[in-house]
């Protein structure tokens, strides 16, 4: 079965660009992270209320492939999607695609459930984990 994916656009402005008026390559992360924040947020996941509790994803690892610049001006879709899931962490690829439907950059992103008092991993809770595997 494909994995469900979410779509999140975002216009590239001025300031995320170098003086080349290409996106600059860390940007690239920070729209991922919103969509991925807003991915969850339809899911019912608001990870601030995380924070009140003390836990929060935190990204593990990662991994981004440069294939084709975004400009100043383009509307990026953003589509992401669950490769994997575990008990106390999930893995994520995320693909940023201009407006002709070509692939600027891939990311792999695992983020993992983390007891932010103790700085250690810990189970994804129950409700979350739910939300999470209807949609992988």
């Amino acid at each position: 079965m494909q994995t469900p994916q979410y779509q999140f656009q975002i216009r590239v402005f001025y300031e995320d660009t170098d003086a080349g008026g290409n996106v600059y390559h860390a940007n690239y992360l920070n729209y991922c992270e919103r969509a991925r924040t807003e991915w969850l947020r339809t899911l019912g996941i608001n990870q601030s209320i995380f924070l009140e509790q003390n836990a929060g994803f935190v990204v593990r690892k990662l991994a981004m492939d440069n294939l084709a610049p975004a400009k100043l001006d383009d509307l990026l879709t953003i589509s992401t999607s669950i490769e994997q899931l575990k008990r106390a962490s999930v893995s994520f690829i995320h693909q940023v695609f201009n407006e002709q439907q070509v692939c600027l950059c891939k990311i792999h992103v695992v983020v993992a459930f983390v007891d932010l008092i103790h700085a250690k991993p810990c189970a994804i809770p129950n409700n979350i984990l739910g939300a999470l595997k209807s949609v992988s």
